[in-house]
C-alpha cells in the first residue's frame, strides 16, 4: 500500500526495511519488496540509519582511544580534540591527500626548502622580516646619501 499524506508506516514494515537494508539491498529493491515508494524507504533509512543498537556504541579517538560523542546531523568526528587531530596528522603525513611539494631557495639566507605553495620567496617569517628590514635600511641609506 503506497504511503501518502496522513499514512504511517507500520512497525512491521520498519523492521523489515532495516532487515533488508542490513542484508545489503538498495532502496529500490526494498521498496519493491514491500510495495512502498522509494522515497519513503530512503527517507526512513536516512532518519533511522542503524537502529538503536548502533547509537549505543561510541566512536573512539584514533589518536588516544578516548570515546567521542558524535553530534547528530554533523560530519563524523575521528578525533576527540584539536590536539589529538594535529598530533595524529603530524605522525601520519602520508595518510593525507597527496599534495605536490615545490622546492625553493630562500631569497634571504639561500637555504633550500619545500612548500606546498607554488610561489614562495622566503623559508621562514624570520627571513622575510630580516629581508624587509635589510632592504628598508638600504633604501633609507640610499635616500639620505644622495
Amino acid at each position: 500500500m503506497p504511503l501518502g499524506k496522513g499514512l504511517v508506516m507500520t512497525e512491521a514494515e520498519k523492521l523489515r526495511i532495516h532487515k533488508l537494508s542490513q542484508e545489503g539491498l538498495g532502496y529500490k529493491k526494498i521498496a519493491a519488496a514491500l510495495a512502498l515508494p522509494v522515497n519513503s524507504v530512503k527517507t526512513y533509512l536516512r532518519r533511522h540509519p542503524a537502529g538503536e543498537n548502533a547509537a549505543a556504541v561510541p566512536d573512539i579517538c584514533e589518536r588516544c582511544g578516548k570515546p567521542i560523542i558524535q553530534t547528530p546531523h554533523r560530519k563524523r568526528k575521528r578525533f576527540c580534540s584539536d590536539s589529538c587531530r594535529i598530533s595524529w596528522w603530524n605522525d601520519h603525513p602520508d595518510k593525507g591527500g597527496k599534495r605536490t611539494l615545490y622546492t625553493f631557495n630562500c631569497a634571504y639566507c639561500g637555504r633550500s626548502f619545500q612548500s606546498g605553495a607554488k610561489v614562495r620567496r622566503y623559508c621562514s617569517r624570520t627571513c622575510y622580516a630580516a629581508a624587509r628590514k635589510k632592504s628598508g635600511e638600504r633604501r633609507w641609506m640610499s635616500c639620505t646619501s644622495g
